[in-house]
């Protein structure tokens, strides 16, 4: 059983305030989705947890299973078991597909994995997301469209077992059938074992497909509102409007 715990979390970049006092608490076997328009500070918080150096943390903490991970770098967190998909995945000319998943793998277990046991579970993720066989040798994320970087994204995860994944817009850009897949992805690394998922989304379309069980409305840097999946329902009937008004 693992627990992400975020109490009076202020982060700014620069000299302005992004975060104002975020408290969540994400456990094993639990789906929270954070919603919330543009600029309310949903990615900041993903990234802030996850050691961006843009991102000052003012205050605050932040524990994985009673670890501050703020007292670690970005690579002890991900060895702690915490995992970024990021929004705008970064390329990396000259690292195949392949290569870069067994860094990330021995990277995170202190150690390689067997060639052919890599070589089987690669296969075997790859199959799952309808990906071609091809993918492999690409140089990483060089030349991707937006839902072949997405699904690039999901193999990292099932890969890399983490215990809390923070997925940052993972349904950004991709088509219906690019985001159907993609969300099954999500959901056999929640059924896998004992993790727990942070989704971070503008829309709804994906938690028809990801059922959260806690929604949490993000405005101005803070936590406005929260409640299960039918708030998501709601927000899509009625929009941030009336959160935004209320945060300012």
């Amino acid at each position: 059983m693992s627990t992400l715990e975020i109490h009076d979390l202020h982060v700014s970049v620069g000299d302005k305030e992004i975060l104002k006092g975020v408290d969540l608490v994400v456990r094993s076997g639990e789906t929270h989705a954070i919603m919330g328009p543009n600029g309310s500070g949903k990615s900041t918080l993903a990234y802030a947890i996850a050691g961006h150096p843009k991102y000052t943390i003012t205050s605050g903490r932040v524990l994985l299973d009673g670890e501050d991970l703020l007292d670690m770098t970005v690579d002890e967190r991900a060895r702690a078991g915490l995992f970024l998909a990021m929004q705008y995945p970064v390329e990396v000319p000259g690292v195949s597909v392949s290569n870069f998943l067994r860094s990330a793998v021995t990277a995170v277990r202190g150690e390689a994995p067997k060639l052919r046991e890599f070589a089987k579970d690669l296969k075997k993720g790859m199959d799952a997301l309808a990906i071609d066989s091809s993918f492999a040798t690409r140089n990483t994320n060089e030349g991707f469209s937006g839902g072949e970087k997405k699904r690039h994204e999901i193999l990292q995860l099932e890969l890399l077992k983490p215990k809390i994944a923070v997925l940052d817009e993972t349904d950004s850009g991709l088509d219906v059938d690019a985001l159907r897949v993609v969300s099954e992805g999500i959901n056999r690394f929640r059924e896998s074992g004992d993790t727990g998922v942070l989704l971070i989304t503008h829309y709804t379309r994906i938690l028809r497909y990801v059922k959260p069980d806690f929604v949490h409305v993000f405005s101005a840097g803070r936590i406005v509102e929260e409640g299960g999946a039918e708030l998501a329902e709601k927000l899509e009937d009625e929009g941030y409007e009336a959160y935004t008004k209320a945060a300012h």
